[in-house]
């Protein structure tokens, strides 16, 4: 048996051998691996369908949600996680799932990022051995059949926890705080927060941690009796937040899961879960767009916020500083009020390297911005782009909101800069940090075409469900939904839900739109979001869903298991009011007749 050897970096502990399962595009592990089968359900994913558990599961690095951490802690823990994992750059939002999984728990799941040219040779493998010191050996073939069935993936003891003299002797600069923290003169949940945040401060590169003025927590969302154990754990140790902190969409409706029909079996935990972060000392905001309440951070402020659509509109919209950061480093961060200096906290890593031209959004609905950013998404993988193009388009926050939602969706990049609308892109020129970008590109309206096939792929014209919501409405959305309905009737076959944050709602109470759309029949949902609903408030019998969200119109379809449609607000409630999706692509996608008559 021929075998090659690789050297990468041992992210985490352990070693493993199996099976390669290969890919060259990025997977969520949230909304894109079911943590009780190890199943890949993102249904735009090549490895559909397959099976990671035992794998040895070779991806680029992740994408989306900042949730994945939590997944892939979850996938570890019940025994349907990939025997290693190897990446071909180091993804600190998996990393973290397995080094909390290693810290908290004592489960060590090998992590390895191998580098673009090392990491292209794993298409071909077989076989590979993952070794404790980073190294791969790969093989063309499987072992034999006896020799497989006796392989046990072999986890190393977890390391001890950092100590004050291990961040010194890896160069890491603490406070006198921070050293405070860590000999646990603060409690064990800050000893043991400070020890995960130095674990990953080590693997960002950073010598030394900054304060932070507030912190978004993303990990009360529920993928499993992991989760709550790992909140628990920390309420048994005493957690209390140094810094004010909101709360992201949790599973469930808290106030009123009972009534919409959620089994308690998945509603008593999760809505436990949000209340154990609460008990920690979080605002039970329970928002996935925390950028719409009165407490959200100005330019230049260092911030800890997760949930992967707000910490790119808090970059790129808004000018604060915070990182992408993982489901458990945030409420990590949250309790010692310091964060690794990295990343998007530092000025120069927050300039665009790619450029892209796009098209102006000339007679478009708001379904172009969207659309839009789930395909810019797709083209910048980890990279910062900067768009030229629309410095006239006159954008609104609700499409900066639904550009970043569909954009962080597809992208793993931390934020964007659009010329003349966000504050660090007064020019082109500016946004790359005065240096030439490393790639151009321009975007075609029938490259946008496809994108909106990909996200709009239902043959069934039938709509049982009209989505709204991802992320949450602002008070401006409801209010336009309300003009769209009033007067107007709902089809009696075809439900309507919108999610949207408590404080939103009240919002658009006291502006009267609320009653306009109950009137209507609009469910309304505050506390969860659409990434986590599923049967009853997907009805049992639905097939075909309509949403406005690029985000949801990716997930929909891998978490419900339903066809979707993806159309403007305005096609929505159409749709509401008639039952079915529009027949044709919006006029302002179609190609031009010198587009249809153009030579191939």
């Amino acid at each position: 048996m021929q075998a090659q050897a690789i050297q990468g970096e041992a992210l985490t502990s352990g070693s493993a051998e199996g099976q390669v399962l290969f890919s060259d595009t990025a997977l969520s592990f949230w909304g894109g691996v079911a943590p009780t089968s190890g199943e890949v359900i993102d249904r735009h994913h090549p490895l559909s369908g397959k099976i990671i558990t035992g794998k040895v599961l070779a991806i680029p690095n992740g994408r989306g949600s900042c949730t994945g951490s939590s997944v892939l802690m979850e996938v570890i823990l019940n025994g349907n996680g990939p025997a290693a994992l190897v990446l071909e750059q180091a993804d600190e939002i998996l990393a973290l799932g397995a080094i909390v999984a290693e810290l908290v728990f004592g489960h060590a799941l090998p992590v390895v990022s191998v580098g673009s040219a090392a990491f292209a040779s794993l298409r071909d493998a077989a076989w590979a051995q993952v070794q404790a010191d980073g190294q791969v050996l790969l093989s063309d073939q499987a072992p034999s059949a006896s020799v497989q069935a006796a392989t046990v993936a072999a986890t190393s003891e977890s390391p001890s926890a950092p100590s004050a003299q291990d961040a010194a002797n890896n160069g890491m600069q603490l406070s006198a705080q921070d050293q405070e923290i860590l000999a646990g003169a603060q409690g064990k949940a800050r000893q043991v927060a400070m020890q995960i945040v130095l674990r990953m401060a080590r693997l960002q590169g950073a010598t030394e941690l900054i304060d932070v003025v507030q912190a978004h927590i993303d990990g009360c969302i529920y993928t499993g009796s992991a989760s709550l154990r790992f909140a628990q754990q920390l309420c048994a140790w005493g957690a209390q937040v140094k810094v004010p902190t909101t709360l992201n969409s949790i599973s469930v409706d808290q106030r009123r899961w009972r009534a919409l029909g959620i089994d308690p079996v998945f509603g008593e935990p999760a809505s436990a879960l949000g209340q154990a972060y609460v008990d920690m000392g979080a605002q039970a905001s329970y928002t996935c767009a925390p950028y719409l309440l009165d407490t959200a951070p100005l330019a230049g402020e260092h911030i800890v916020w997760a949930e992967s659509n707000a910490v790119v509109y808090a970059n790129s919209v808004l000018g604060a500083y915070t990182a992408k950061y993982a489901d458990f480093l945030d409420i990590c961060i949250a309790l010692t009020g310091r964060a690794p200096k990295a990343g998007c906290h530092l000025p120069g890593n927050r300039y665009a390297t790619l450029r892209i031209d796009v098209p102006a959004p000339q007679g478009a609905d708001d379904a172009y911005y969207p659309l839009l950013g789930y395909h810019v998404g797709l083209m910048c993988g980890t990279q910062i782009p900067v768009l030229c193009g629309l410095e006239k388009s006159g954008l609104t926050s609700d499409d900066m909101k639904a550009f970043g939602a569909a954009f962080a969706t597809s992208s793993a990049a931390p934020m964007f800069h659009i010329v003349g609308a966000t504050p660090e892109a007064v020019d082109a020129t500016t946004a790359l940090g005065g240096k030439a970008p490393t790639q151009s590109f321009s975007v075609s309206l029938q490259d946008l075409q496809h994108s909106w096939r990909e996200l709009s792929s239902s043959p069934e014209s039938t709509v049982d469900l009209v989505a709204l919501g991802n992320p949450h409405f602002s008070a401006t959305e409801c209010h336009a939904l309300a003009r769209l309905l009033q007067g107007r009737q709902r089809h009696p076959a075809t439900q309507t839900v919108l999610t949207l944050g408590r404080a939103v709602k009240e919002q658009a109470r006291a502006n009267g739109d609320i009653a306009v759309l109950e009137a209507f029949g609009v469910n309304l949902i505050t506390d969860t979001c659409w990434c986590m609903l599923d049967e009853p408030v997907v009805p049992v019998a639905a097939r075909v869903i309509m949403t406005n969200s690029g985000k949801y119109a990716h997930y929909a379809p891998g978490l419900t298991g339903r066809q979707v449609h993806f159309g403007s607000l305005a096609a929505c409630a159409d749709t509401a009011c008639t039952g079915q999706a529009p027949p044709t692509l919006p006029a302002w996608l179609l190609p031009s007749p010198a587009t249809e008559s153009a030579p191939a």
